[in-house]
This record gives C-alpha cells, sequence and structure tokens, in this order.
C-alpha cells in the first residue's frame, strides 16, 4: 500500500514548537483559604480604630434617632430636667432605646463587612478566621465559657455592689426583658467580638506584639461597659476577666470563631436565667425563701449580661 500520498497531507510541526512550554510554569490552583492569615489583616490599626469608633457613634446616634422622636410627642411642653429624669423610668422610652440596638448592630456588620472585604475584594469569613484551629475546639470554647462564667458570679458576689443599669431595664418590663435577651444572644457577641477581636486585636497584634493586644483589647472592651455596670463593681471585675479570657482565646487559637462561641453560650446562659427569673421569683413563697441558692445564682447571672 503507498501511504506516500496520505503522508503528504500532514504538515510536521515546527521544530521550535514546544520551546514556549513550560510544564512548572502549570500549578495547581491554590486554596483561598490558605493564602489568607487572620494574624496578618489586609487592614492596619487606624482603619480598626476607626471602625471601633464607627460602631460606638452608631450605637448612641441610633439610639438618639430612635428616642428624640418619641421625646418630643410624649414630653412636649416639660422642661429638660423633668423629662430626662422621667424617661429614665418611662418603660416605653427604655424598650426604644434598647430596640435601637437592632439597626445599629445591623449598620456595624455593614461597616465590618467594607473592612474586611474591602467591598468584595476579599473573603469575608475567611479573612476574620471565621474557623476551629488545631488547638481548639468546639467543646473547648463552652467549658471555658461555662468557667468563666461561674467565676465571675462568684467574683461579683464577693465584692459586691449596688442595681446596676441592666437590672433597671430588665425590670422596667417583659418587652425590655425579652429584648435584652435577645439581643444578648443574637447579635451582641457577633458584633463585638467581630470589632474587638477580628478587626483591632488582628491589627494590632502586628504592630504592638500579643501580650500589649491582650492588654489593650481587653481593656477597651471592659472600659465600653463600664457605664453599664458602674454601680457595680464586682460586675466590672467580672467583665474584664471575660474579656480577658475572649482575647486570650484568640491569640492562643489564631481564630475569631472559638471567641464567639464562647460568647455566645456565655450571654446565651445568662439569657436562659434573664426570662426565666420572674418565674422562678414567683415560685419562692416569702423573703425568706428569696435568699436561697437559686435566686442568689440568679441575681449574679443577671448582673453579668
Amino acid at each position: 500500500m503507498d501511504t506516500s500520498k496520505d503522508a503528504s497531507f500532514v504538515t510536521p510541526l515546527p521544530p521550535d514548537s514546544y520551546a514556549a512550554y513550560d510544564p512548572g510554569l502549570i500549578k495547581a490552583p491554590v486554596s483561598s483559604e490558605r493564602e489568607v492569615n487572620p494574624d496578618n489583616p489586609p487592614w492596619g490599626v487606624w482603619m480598626a480604630v476607626l471602625a471601633w469608633l464607627g460602631s460606638v457613634v452608631l450605637l448612641l446616634g441610633v439610639q438618639f434617632l430612635f428616642i428624640i422622636p418619641y421625646v418630643l410627642l410624649r414630653y412636649r411642653g416639660a422642661g429638660f430636667e423633668a423629662a430626662g429624669q422621667s424617661l429614665q423610668k418611662d418603660p416605653a422610652a427604655i424598650l426604644l432605646s434598647v430596640l435601637s440596638t437592632i439597626p445599629a448592630h445591623l449598620l456595624t456588620l455593614g461597616l465590618v463587612w467594607a473592612v474586611v472585604t474591602g467591598f468584595r475584594k476579599r473573603p469575608f469569613w475567611q479573612t476574620l478566621g471565621w474557623s476551629w484551629s488545631s488547638r481548639v475546639g468546639p467543646w473547648t470554647s463552652i467549658g471555658l465559657a461555662v468557667l468563666v462564667l461561674g467565676a465571675g458570679g462568684v467574683l461579683t458576689k464577693v465584692v459586691g455592689g449596688e442595681a446596676t443599669e441592666v437590672d433597671a431595664i430588665v425590670a422596667s418590663s417583659m418587652a425590655a426583658r425579652v429584648s435584652i435577651a435577645v439581643l444578648a444572644t443574637l447579635t451582641a457577641p457577633l458584633v463585638e467580638e467581630m470589632i474587638y477581636r477580628g478587626l483591632l486585636y488582628s491589627a494590632l497584634q502586628r504592630v504592638i506584639g500579643r501580650l500589649l493586644s491582650v492588654l489593650f483589647v481587653t481593656f477597651l472592651f471592659a472600659f465600653v461597659h463600664v457605664f453599664q455596670y458602674s454601680k457595680n463593681l464586682g460586675v466590672i471585675a467580672a467583665i474584664t476577666i471575660f474579656s480577658l479570657s475572649l482575647t486570650l482565646m484568640r491569640a492562643y487559637s489564631g481564630r475569631l470563631l472559638p471567641c464567639y462561641i464562647m460568647h455566645l453560650v456565655f450571654n446565651g446562659l445568662q439569657s436562659i436565667v434573664i426570662l426565666f427569673e420572674p418565674y422562678m421569683q414567683q415560685s419562692s413563697s416569702g423573703g425568706e425563701q428569696k435568699a436561697t441558692i437559686i435566686y442568689t445564682l440568679t441575681h449574679l447571672l443577671q448582673n453579668l449580661g
């Protein structure tokens, strides 16, 4: 069989056709999870501080926007001093103040998203370190939350103090009680961990080191809660210990998710107590029974909220 005609139709490739081919140029795709290091964030300290300031301004500003229309309608014609004193005991005003936290938290989450992702340029959860580390798992976070909560309750009892602003809010109405419990469980742990241990700590530890960052974030978190618990040194001390535990968890694990779970469990247990406290008190028939261990524990856990 003559194949010369068939072979004439096959045009050989130039001898240098493979010269540009380099097998080393073909690389396996790198996981975006490996590219992101939560301890080396793309934002700096000043951006983190501005985000923290923005969260504070949103919390106060939205509350102001909620309260002012109510004050103008409810206390029209009353003096500023009289209106101010009345607002502190007005259940509707207190409830509005609590509910204003919802949009403030949502706006804060939007602010965190903008900083972390650079407006969709980076992955959100991975950049924050929203995963478990080889050092810390779910049960460790849960167990530490229960341990710190118990230690805080004992410390509050030993140091003592007067009723706090949170006590007044919880006692103002059942609606305020439920709102506080829901916010403390659903949004507060998420927003606070993203701001303090997510943005602030990760940026600071790269500049001033872990130790100073732990101390700074611990006391900044405790400081913003002082106004709520200013009359109770025991609660302030317990909040400071809780903040230190959360920040040490972030430094040890290198991740934010363990801190969030700790905060969620800590607040969630207190929210359960806040919701059921009225029924616990009703089950006590006299003044002597109100001094039982259950009532004392309930009061301590409520103060730590």
